[in-house]
């Protein structure tokens, strides 16, 4: 397992993967459209119970794909890292799921979301009844669905469009579990996608100190998202609540624990995302926060292990929340699932 957790590790925080230059996936590509991973085309990887999605090219890669009549294999620097993997079709986005980003565009300005510097047309104008057509191509192949959007226009006006959406979706599948991520600053709004039809809900912490979240997200609100997360535990229930922290900010190890603490204490499952640094935020990143260091292997396995230590102390798993990153398993090391 120690072994396993280790070349996960290693895999989420490498670079691409280099395809032969005649490879063809057998499933479409996949392109992330939020988040700091939001740009190049990926394929999902899965191996020993694990999965997880890396971007793929043609052109050059940290990783290789090497394709033999019996099997799939992937080196490093040229010597084997995985043997015998196997490639999952994504069903939107992720490949146990429908997840949706209603829009890629966001007023706010956090400085590691490459969203709103991708091309204007990759959400596709998604509209609610697209949505629906979209998730019946695959209503087989998974009970799940899950809408994020960036900020457009106001985030009232974001919350009102996501509730249309998930009210369009429970109206045409009654026993599908929906999730919602959006950013939310009044009560009221959480109370709306939860009438909808909405069963979870995901509200992201960012930074696990003050400090640094205002530097990485200057236009949000610290002190709020945290009263939203507690107002949102008494309406969606406990362990139907989640909250991604983003680390490798600067912050120190202690930092993360104490935040998942509180997290954890008032009913919200935090998760853990360590910071993917690319061509489309490094700049920025640099110059607010100075040098980075990279998040290590090392580091990643030791969180995601006090992250499971808080969950089991607090009564909450992973299992509960059934959309989004626990479900998925293909960016972290989800505790109760890869540990």
């Amino acid at each position: 397992m120690e072994k396993d957790l280790i070349t996960k590790a290693e895999f989420i925080l490498g670079g691409e993967v280099l395809l032969p230059k005649t490879y063809k996936p057998p499933f479409r590509l996949s392109r992330s459209t939020a988040g700091p991973g939001a740009g190049g085309s990926s394929m999902v990887f899965a191996f020993n119970g694990m999965r997880v999605k890396k971007t793929v090219s043609y052109e050059n890669g940290d990783f290789e794909l090497r394709v033999s009549d019996t099997q799939l294999d992937i080196f490093r620097n040229g010597k084997l890292f995985l043997k015998n993997v196997e490639v999952q079709p994504v069903i939107f986005h992720s490949p146990c799921h429908a997840f949706f980003n209603l829009d890629q565009n966001c007023m706010f300005r956090c400085i590691y979301c490459a969203s709103p510097l991708l091309e204007k047309d990759i959400t596709k104008n998604l509209t609610d009844e697209k949505i629906v057509e979209m998730v019946r191509t695959v209503e087989s192949e998974t009970n799940e669905i899950a809408l994020t959007s960036g900020v457009v226009g106001s985030v009232q006006d974001t919350v009102e469009r996501m509730a249309s959406c998930v009210k369009a979706l429970r109206t045409a599948f009654p026993n599908k579990t929906i999730g919602v991520e959006p950013y939310v600053d009044r009560k009221e709004q959480i109370d709306l996608l939860k009438s909808s039809g909405a069963d979870e809900i995901k509200l992201n912490r960012e930074c696990a100190r003050h400090d640094i979240f205002d530097i990485a997200c200057p236009d949000l609100d610290y002190d709020g998202t945290l009263e939203m997360l507690r107002y949102a535990v008494s309406v969606f229930g406990k362990g139907r609540v989640a909250s991604n922290i983003i680390y490798g900010l600067g912050e120190s190890d202690n930092d993360v624990v104490k935040e998942m603490e509180r997290l954890a204490s008032m009913g919200v499952i935090p998760g853990l995302r360590a910071l993917k640094i690319s061509p489309k935020n490094k700049e920025k990143l640099t110059r607010s926060l100075g040098n980075i260091t990279p998040v290590s292997k090392e580091r990643m396995i030791l969180l995601a292990k006090e992250q499971k230590r808080i969950l089991l102390n607090n009564g909450l798993t992973t299992e509960t929340f059934r959309t989004m990153c626990f479900e998925c398993q293909c960016c972290d090391i989800v505790p109760f699932k890869d540990l």
